[in-house]
């Protein structure tokens, strides 16, 4: 039997992009991978109960806690290798990796970006400041992309994008909320079983 791709999703808030990727698994999006574990940077948030009630495992790896970046990248990467992941899909996850761990991750750690990139992105352009930002400009159509993660930020491969139009009286929370259900996670899913599916078929 041809073994499945195991994703790890990484969180740091409500958990909605985390959802879409178990509803897209639920309904046979995602078969080519599945999705064995959750790290959250933070406790006590939503996305944890919605792992719970899906029966995936979750590790709490707590970024305030940790004394720098290389200790909470340390206990991340323990996570990882205790539950043999192959890939990463970061959905809502707030903390910068470092070069040092993209880098033992080629083309294996996937983000949604809230624009078409390159459109919109880069430092500081994170949560309503990329709606801010297009609305501020006056573009017509924004969306979304779901990209590989390297050592640039937003600056690696673009996997899949899909276009939202932007519509009259749209204030940034109404336009981010459109493309999180007409973009993110529609994408979601659909680049998590794209990546599964070419990194299975290399083995």
């Amino acid at each position: 039997m041809l073994r499945t791709a195991r994703i790890a999703v990484f969180v740091s808030g409500g958990g909605t992009n985390l959802q879409a990727l178990l509803d897209g698994q639920d309904a046979g999006l995602i078969h080519s991978g599945k999705i064995e574990l959750v790290v959250s940077s933070k406790p006590g948030v939503y996305a944890l109960e919605r792992a719970a009630k899906h029966g995936v495992p979750s590790v709490v790896v707590d970024r305030k806690s940790c004394a720098d970046l290389a200790e909470f990248e340390a206990g991340i990467s323990a996570a990882l290798a205790e539950y043999k992941i192959d890939i990463i899909v970061l959905a809502g996850f707030l903390s910068i990796l470092s070069a040092d761990f993209v880098s033992r991750w080629p083309e294996r750690i996937i983000n949604v970006h809230p624009s078409l990139i390159p459109s919109f992105c880069g430092k500081g352009f994170y949560g309503l400041r990329v709606h801010e930002a297009a609305l501020e400009y006056g573009v017509k159509v924004t969306g979304a992309t779901v990209h590989f993660v390297n050592e640039i930020c937003d600056g690696g491969r673009i996997i899949l994008q899909r276009a939202v139009e932007i519509e009259p009286g749209d204030t940034p929370e109404i336009l981010q909320r459109r493309v999180m259900e007409q973009a993110e996670w529609y994408l979601l899913p659909r680049a998590a079983e794209l990546v599964s599916a070419e990194l299975m078929a290399d083995q």
